[in-house]
């Protein structure tokens, strides 16, 4: 283009006023000859229009439409979606793979809503736990309870033109600390990590009509490690992250989704306290003819037949678990399998296909962690080992409408290592279901599962033994063939929880010692009448006959829950028919009993010697005197393993260990005998008997002889010299251990006997006793005095001989006093021990310390025997002052 010359633009101007004058009206009559009217300005606080905003932005069209334009994305929130709720869950897809922060795991769920407030968007978590089911009551309990703020922001547009929805910046709402994984990581660590914004993204999005999903890289930093304490702590503080290169740095990827419920909300079941069943559970306050105002809906998936005439129906929608990508190869088949079995169960009902198995594509878009594809996934991590099964479900109705099954890879048996801290501690646990509010913290009771870990230190327990005793290739089919079991075992319990059973500890108890020991028997109907036990491993002893070692199809528990959930019932019979499938709970092959029967700390100890995790067959007394005789065989065996080129150094430390920690589990079965009580599910005015007995005077007799002489014995855990002192470190590792030491172990397993029999809980129940029994029967029953003189006869017996006191013996003997200490110690204990117990405690303790002088006595004691036996003088003479004074 030419440029103009001045002269040129002067003329143009000139016209273009002369012709713009020409062109405005006449003003009219009387009118001032003032300036037009000025326009209002522009609120610069004010949304920009839609367009503007999402100009270049691509859509990804769904439920809330999400627009991305480079690393900006929105989320467009329809207008008829402000003011209706939607179910908005959380799960992790990557994490650090170290102390309970690991991936493919879910999170929680809330029942969420949209509010606008201006220019400001809020979402809402509403108050799902207390409900009015009439309309009269329903302001009342939406003004006495409060619901919480998940995010909140500005609205990032004006209204669309024509849809009249708004934008909000998905970066201002999601990435923050929505799951609360600060606190989990100070649980972990006791350190303050919190959310760096500025190095946190929106990694991926997807959207259906169905739900919105978007994918949050959430970095998480602390601005120093403080320095290690010059003078060590009393508690050991948790090491820095040691899975991550820099400690004070890790990310973290959440998957939000946002998903539709359904239009016709499910049919409600309420559960019955005889059947295991997940429940939502809230307290309906219109109704206050109720003592008990809480309802509880089971959880269960939407299962409709296609021809509700037909014996054997299709459903309208299956049950679909998807297989994720991530799960090897190898196991994919065994893992179908355990999926499919519970299609044995369904058909029983009357349902063809009710649970559906589909693989993940390995160039699928999707993402099996967002909330609409049910799936198993694979992950790893340093120091895991477990499996869960948790569900995301209507709160409206307990309707399960997503599960998402993890599966740690612990059995690759050539890389079966340590699986520590795996699963936060009881405590952690504890603390973080408080600070997360029942409905989460019964999530989190889900995701506490422990039965694949379990089952890897069962499997290395079980693949020593056979491989010691009857030759088994390691790397052979048979070692194979029991690997892919263990995994269709693990499936079908996981499984058994995403379709909302809960665990069934008793369940073992149901199957006699004999049908254990049948081959057909097992393989046609398992080890246990549950998958959802804790079944341990059906090993014989030397000479005895193998049959199936793990659990191979449902049991009849299994059968009789999924009946009561999923069976198809005409409304107006639905209550006759759930009370007459319920009141089959008497028969022997259904007995129940969940987590707090078998005992989840604190006042719920777990007092039924018939309930436990880890037991086998009708006999668990007797399980648990063949489980030491299959421990003592292990051990021998190792000890006369021959070392080979290219093995483990660590391999015979992890067959100890491994045989250790189950029987530590056995040891504390054991101990429920002693003051246990038989609980049954009596429900008032249905079921008949006893809703407690005391266990069998003989049977606690026989429990406390196997304790004293078989699990307080030395003689039960020795090891060859020259055993010990070929166990070599790993050399390769600076974290490489110390000399195996076999008094820890032993004290270990030792001191969970202890902490039972000597509880509280148990000195109440023994002390209470009487009141249970007849009175021709009380004379005889075992009393606490029996208990703790039982106990110091066998702990001290060395004392009264005037023997020496080896290194186990000594450890075991302190522990026993510093349990009777605990009972003593009135500043301590509070309430708890009760006045019979401190008083029987302070008797036995004086009994000690008169028999601790007359041993100290005698002559040709060693200097070690001499200095414990004064030790423990002086631990008992200052108990005793200290308490006469308290008391």
């Amino acid at each position: 283009m030419i440029p103009m010359s001045r002269s040129a633009l002067a003329v143009a101007a000139l016209l273009a006023l002369s012709a713009l004058a020409q062109a405005q009206p006449p003003a009219a009559p009387g009118a001032a000859a003032s300036a037009p009217a000025a326009r209002p300005p522009v609120d610069p606080t004010a949304p920009k229009p839609f367009a503007d905003v999402i100009k270049g932005a691509k859509e990804q069209p769904g439920l809330f439409p999400i627009w991305r334009k480079d690393e900006k994305v929105w989320i467009e929130i329809p207008k008829e979606y402000f003011n209706k709720p939607f179910l908005f869950s959380v799960n992790v897809a990557n994490a650090v793979g170290e102390r309970g922060l690991y991936a493919s795991q879910m999170l929680g769920d809330e029942l969420a809503e949209w509010r606008r407030v201006g220019n400001h968007v809020q979402l809402i978590a509403l108050n799902t736990k207390f409900r009015a089911d009439n309309a009269s009551s329903k302001l009342a309990v939406e003004q006495a309870f409060s619901p919480s703020l998940i995010a909140a922001g500005p609205v990032a547009s004006a209204d669309h033109p024509d849809r009249k929805s708004v934008l909000v910046d998905a970066s201002g709402l999601l990435l923050n600390d929505i799951p609360g994984y600060s606190t989990r990581l100070e649980l972990a660590y006791r350190l303050p990590y919190a959310p760096d914004r500025a190095n946190s993204f929106i990694e991926a999005s997807r959207a259906d009509a169905q739900v919105s999903t978007l994918t949050a890289r959430v970095h998480f930093a602390t601005a120093r490690i403080p320095a290690p304490p010059l003078i060590p702590t009393p508690v050991p503080m948790p090491s820095p992250p040691q899975a991550t290169p820099d400690p004070r740095s890790m990310f973290f990827s959440f998957v939000y989704s946002l998903r539709a419920l359904p239009e016709a909300p499910a049919a409600i079941r309420l559960a019955d306290p005889r059947l295991g069943h997940f429940s939502e559970t809230y307290s309906n306050l219109g109704d206050d003819l109720k003592a008990n105002p809480r309802v509880h809906m089971i959880a269960r998936w939407r299962l409709e037949r296609k021809d509700p005439a037909a014996a054997l129906s299709e459903p309208v929608q299956p049950i679909v678990y998807w297989l994720d990508k991530n799960i090897p190869a190898k196991y994919r088949e065994s893992v179908k399998a355990g999926i499919l079995e519970w299609n044995k169960a369904f058909e029983k009902i009357g349902f063809k296909d009710a649970v559906v198995v589909r693989q993940q594509p390995d160039d699928a878009d999707w993402d099996n962690m967002d909330s609409t594809h049910a799936s198993i996934r694979w992950f790893t991590g340093a120091d895991v080992g477990f499996a869960i099964g948790p569900s995301n479900r209507d709160p409206r109705t307990g309707e399960i409408l997503d599960a998402d099954i993890g599966m740690s890879d612990v059995f690759g048996r050539g890389s079966r290592r340590f699986a520590v801290d795996d699963v936060l501690s009881g405590g952690q646990a504890q603390a973080l279901g408080a600070w997360m509010g029942e409905r989460s913290s019964q999530a989190l009771a889900e995701q506490q599962c422990s039965y694949m870990a379990d089952q890897a230190d069962e499997l290395g327990f079980a693949l020593d033994l056979l491989a010691l005793r009857d030759g088994m290739d390691m790397n052979g089919p048979e070692a194979e063939a029991l690997a892919q079991a263990v995994v269709k075992d693990v499936v079908m319990h996981e499984v058994g929880h995403t379709l909302g059973l809960k665990h069934n500890f008793r369940s073992s108890t149901t199957v006699t010692q004999a049908q254990l020991k049948d081959k057909a028997w097992t393989e046609a109907h398992g080890i246990s009448n549950s998958v959802m036990d804790y079944n341990a491993y059906n090993l014989p002893l030397k000479g005895e006959p193998r049959a199936s070692l793990t659990n191979t199809t449902l049991g009849a528990y299994d059968y009789w829950a999924i009946e009561y959930a999923y069976r198809t019932l005409p409304a107006e019979q639905e209550a006759a028919e759930l009370a007459r499938i319920a009141a089959r709970s008497t028969e022997p092959q259904l007995a129940y009993g969940d987590d707090f029967d078998q005992g989840v700390g604190g006042p719920y100890d777990g007092f039924d010697p018939r309930t436990n995790q880890r037991d086998l067959g009708d006999d668990p007394l007797a399980y648990a005197k063949k489980r030491l005789k299959l421990s003592q065989e292990l051990w021998e065996r190792v000890q006369g393993r021959p070392a080979s080129v290219g093995d483990d150094p660590l391999r015979n430390r992890r067959s100890v260990f491994e045989s250790f920690r189950q029987l530590a589990l056995t040891a504390n079965n054991v101990s429920k005998y002693v003051g246990g009580m038989y609980a049954e599910r009596v429900v008032p005015g249905v079921t008949s008997g006893p809703a407690f007995k005391p266990v069998d005077n003989a049977q606690q007799r026989e429990a406390l002889r196997f304790i004293a002489t078989g699990l307080l014995s030395s003689d039960s855990f020795r090891f060859r010299p020259e055993f010990l002192t070929s166990q070599t470190l790993d050399y390769n590792e600076s974290d490489r251990g110390l000399p195996l030491s076999i008094p820890d172990a032993v004290a270990a397993l030792q001191g969970r006997v202890l902490d039972r029999l000597m509880s509280p809980n148990t000195a109440r129940r023994l002390i209470e006793m009487g009141g249970y029994l007849p009175e021709a029967q009380r004379k005889g029953a075992v009393s606490l005095s029996e208990v703790y003189g039982t106990l110091q006869a066998a702990i001290f017996s060395e004392v009264k001989a005037g023997a020496e006191v080896d290194r186990m013996r000594r450890s075991l003997q302190r522990e026993y006093i510093k349990r009777l200490q605990a009972q003593l110690n009135r500043s301590t204990n509070g309430a708890t021990v009760y006045a019979d117990a401190f008083s029987m405690a302070r008797w036995h303790a004086s009994q000690l310390a008169n028999e601790l002088r007359a041993a100290a006595a005698k002559p040709g004691l060693s200097v070690e025997t001499r200095a414990h036996l004064a030790e423990l003088q002086d631990m008992l003479n200052s108990m005793l002052k200290a308490s006469l004074v308290r008391s």
